[in-house]
């Protein structure tokens, strides 16, 4: 079929969209409240410049946080300095390409009855549907870019697994105000320029493709490294470096051209460090481990790029079956020091997230190694072998979305014994989610004898009055079983269950069991059940639940088993 590949493009567009559509977050405030954590950072620029005009002090924030509840409680968003000012800790390049619909919020702002505040929900929706337009523009690019190499079978294929078995959607459709959503078509328009300008090379070609690493530097400092895909763009073979050369001798202009494009792009971050703190350059303060990489990145259970994305490992396998593309040493390039970089940030959990969000905005580059894999594979009966598994990879990743905006696949504290518990099922006991905090279940085949039981009606629990479920000063038993229902008024989210094994008074064995399970919520019955094995020198034992903030029980039954 003719245009299989725009197909791809369609179906990849669609899926952003009824996910966007489906996604509902009800704040009584502003509707639906994205521009909140690292969100807040990228974006706060344009309300401080065009409506409030006070990027400086900031003195009109805590109104609006107060309002929204943007920063999470804690102002990490921008850094008091000496001078008095506060400084944007997050790079003002996302908030450049959010001003279109930045703009477009303000308009629909003024026709209604909403405050022109900048937070209100014109500005929310315009923000978050920048984004998907953002989205459609760099696919309808990467299409191209991929139709120059690879036929419309494949080009389709690719299109349609990196929008519905990655966490691409995630990003656009959901999680659309952060970076990733806005600095992916950047990546797909340098690939462009960089291919237009090889072909035939023209000034403004050499000017965009400037102008557009230097924008997406500002967005995330990171992005600096897609230099190396134009620099390396047709040395596919040592041969090729001669007639580079040449190619860029004959047009020399064109280098001074990117120089003063990417120096273009850049300059409104440095015209802000200058009015804001009086220098031109200013540390955010982002930490490096280079020589120690975090490598749970890729494999770990918490949030690993090949572990909950599986369809990456083909993105890596297909850097090593591009011989013979004008681009394989770019984007081999690019892709390793990208990954080098990526899992050697400080923070290597960058915060909440599903898989490894930092890698979303580069799918482009990795399209182009992906799409190499999919050409090398799909002959005679393999082809088929490789639809089943991408449809297969496919799903897992949409379920697995919809089980981490359900809270069911945990933001940070997944581990590989939770995982296997949960894998694709939506309805995962009480028992699965102590998994969050142990490893241990007491074999199905046990017998349990009921040891202590509690029930009551509107307790009140604070860090210093813990509740005590049970207590035993001789203990026979080799596991412990509690059983806990409880409905809160008030403070779930910072309860805890605490099984503790002791021998003459010594604590010999813990066990910490959070109450903010998946889907927890106030006011809502919860389940919940753990498993506990007593030491052999153990005893005495306690189940207490305790808080580190004060909870409301409008119900609690517990029962405590030991076998």
């Amino acid at each position: 079929m003719k245009n299989w590949s725009l197909w791809g493009v369609v179906l990849s567009c669609l899926l952003v969209i009824v996910v966007r559509c489906n996604y509902f977050t009800n704040n009584s405030t502003n509707g639906y409240n994205a521009t909140t954590y690292d969100a807040l950072g990228y974006y706060m620029y344009s309300p401080a410049i065009y409506l409030h005009k006070d990027v400086k002090k900031l003195e009109w924030f805590p109104e609006m946080d107060s309002t929204y509840k943007m920063s999470g409680g804690l102002f990490y968003q921008a850094t008091p300095l000496e001078n008095g000012n506060f400084a944007f800790k997050y790079f003002g390049g996302v908030s450049i390409m959010q001003l279109p619909f930045f703009a477009t919020g303000h308009v629909i702002a003024k026709c209604t009855d909403a405050p022109e505040d900048g937070f209100s929900w014109p500005y929310q929706y315009a923000i978050i549907w920048g984004a998907i337009c953002w989205f459609i523009l760099g696919m309808l690019v990467l299409r191209k870019v991929l139709l120059r190499f690879y036929s419309e079978t494949v080009t389709a294929i690719t299109l349609v697994l990196i929008a519905f078995a990655t966490n691409l959607v995630q990003y656009v459709g959901i999680d659309g105000a952060q970076s990733h959503a806005y600095i992916f078509p950047l990546y797909c328009l340098v690939l462009w320029w960089t291919i237009r300008w090889h072909e035939t090379p023209k000034k403004r070609y050499a000017l965009l493709i400037g102008l557009t690493i230097g924008l997406a530097t500002i967005c995330r400092p990171t992005e600096l490294i897609m230099f190396f895909i134009p620099l390396l763009w047709g040395l596919d073979n040592s041969g090729n470096l001669k007639s580079k050369w040449i190619l860029v001798k004959a047009n020399k202009a064109h280098i001074y051209l990117t120089i003063s494009g990417a120096v273009i792009g850049i300059l409104p971050q440095l015209i802000y460090w200058k009015y804001v703190t009086g220098s031109w350059v200013y540390d955010v303060g982002s930490k490096w481990t280079f020589l120690n990489p975090w490598w749970r990145v890729l494999v770990g259970f918490e949030k690993g790029w090949f572990i909950y994305t599986p369809i990456t490992v083909f993105m890596v396998i297909g850097l090593f079956l591009m011989k013979g593309k004008p681009y394989r040493k770019a984007v081999m390039t690019f892709s390793l020091l990208n990954i080098w970089v990526v899992i050697s940030w400080f923070d290597w959990r960058y915060g909440g997230t599903y898989s490894s969000r930092a890698m979303v905005q580069s799918y482009p580059v990795f399209a182009l190694a992906l799409a190499a894999c999919i050409e090398r594979v799909f002959i005679g009966w393999r082809k088929w072998l490789f639809v089943a598994v991408g449809a297969y990879l496919c799903f897992v990743n949409l379920f697995q979305i919809w089980q981490y905006n359900e809270t069911i696949l945990h933001y940070d504290h997944m581990n590989a014994r939770y995982y296997n518990a949960i894998y694709l099922d939506a309805n995962p006991t009480p028992l699965d989610y102590s998994l969050l905090d142990t490893d241990e279940i007491m074999p199905e085949s046990q017998h349990w004898k009921m040891i202590s039981q509690r029930s009551g009606q509107h307790i009140r629990l604070d860090a210093n009055a813990p509740i005590t479920l049970f207590r035993s000063n001789r203990i026979v038993y080799n596991w412990l079983v509690t059983k806990l229902e409880v409905k809160t008024t008030e403070g779930i989210r910072n309860g805890t269950i605490h099984v503790r094994c002791f021998r003459k008074g010594k604590l010999l064995k813990e066990r910490m069991f959070r109450m903010a399970v998946p889907r927890a919520q106030d006011r809502m019955g919860m389940m919940y059940e753990n498993h506990v094995q007593i030491p052999n020198e153990c005893d005495s034992c306690s189940v207490q639940l305790e808080s580190w903030s004060k909870v409301r029980f409008e119900k609690l039954r517990a029962k405590v088993y030991g076998y």
